[in-house]
């Protein structure tokens, strides 16, 4: 089924076997733009921008996921089921629980907790925790010690909803199951992941922080998580 109803490339080799996937259309532009060579846009479907060029003479993608599970869980299967791709790296912004998290630092996700049906309704998944791969994870854990940029590896909370009416839930969230930070996307893509034996992994930069209230500008998310790019581009065949 190429084109996909979401993807318009019209073939496998438009795409790489790896490919990065920020929420944020623009970010998938950014990087793009300025860490991309020989580059060839294959899709833009609903302004869901997908890249494919070289990164250091080696192929990979970079395309957009937009905001939430139902969201990354279409183009997240799509992408492994259709097209190819044996690797996808979610490079996203969150949320941390902890004020030990400082604003831009990086996280590597070993498993997303969540309260999702997600996972259940796609493919009977009844658990409430799903790991990333873990080779995947030790490859990035490998590459950012060679950059000398510091991770910290743990559990975060991907989540249905941003706005919670019972705000001071994220403690309970961050005392019972062990979750440093939020996001919303993980869990689908780590799930969609298992059921079609391929491989995903979650980096993200802390935007705000939820214990402190520092915070980040949306121009500052969409450009200056740099970082975590870094460590994911490298992961380019």
């Amino acid at each position: 089924m190429i084109p996909t109803p979401h993807i318009e490339a019209k073939n496998k080799e438009e795409i790489a076997k790896t490919v990065l996937m920020p929420g944020d259309p623009l970010r998938a532009k950014f990087i793009a733009d300025n860490f991309l060579e020989d580059v060839k846009q294959f899709n833009s479907v609903r302004n869901v921008l997908g890249y494919t060029g070289t990164y250091k003479g080696r192929r990979i993608s970079v395309m957009a996921s937009g905001m939430g599970m139902p969201s990354i869980g279409i183009y997240s299967y799509e992408l492994f089921k259709f097209y190819g791709v044996e690797n996808i790296i979610r490079i996203g912004s969150c949320g941390a629980y902890t004020p030990e998290l400082k604003l831009y630092d990086v996280i590597l996700a070993k498993e997303a907790w969540s309260e999702s049906t997600y996972a259940k309704v796609q493919g009977g998944y009844q658990r409430d925790v799903i790991e990333g791969s873990p080779e995947l994870n030790e490859k990035l854990i490998k590459i950012a010690a060679e950059l000398g940029i510091p991770i910290n590896v743990a559990r975060i909370h991907s989540s249905d909803v941003f706005y919670r009416e019972n705000f001071e839930q994220y403690k309970e969230i961050r005392d019972k199951y062990g979750c440093v930070a939020v996001e919303m996307e993980a869990f689908a893509l780590f799930h969609n992941a298992k059921v079609l034996g391929k491989n995903a992994a979650c980096l993200l930069t802390v935007s705000d922080n939820l214990a402190t209230g520092e915070e980040t500008t949306s121009q500052e998310r969409q450009n200056a998580f740099t970082n975590m790019m870094k460590i994911a581009l490298e992961m380019a065949e």
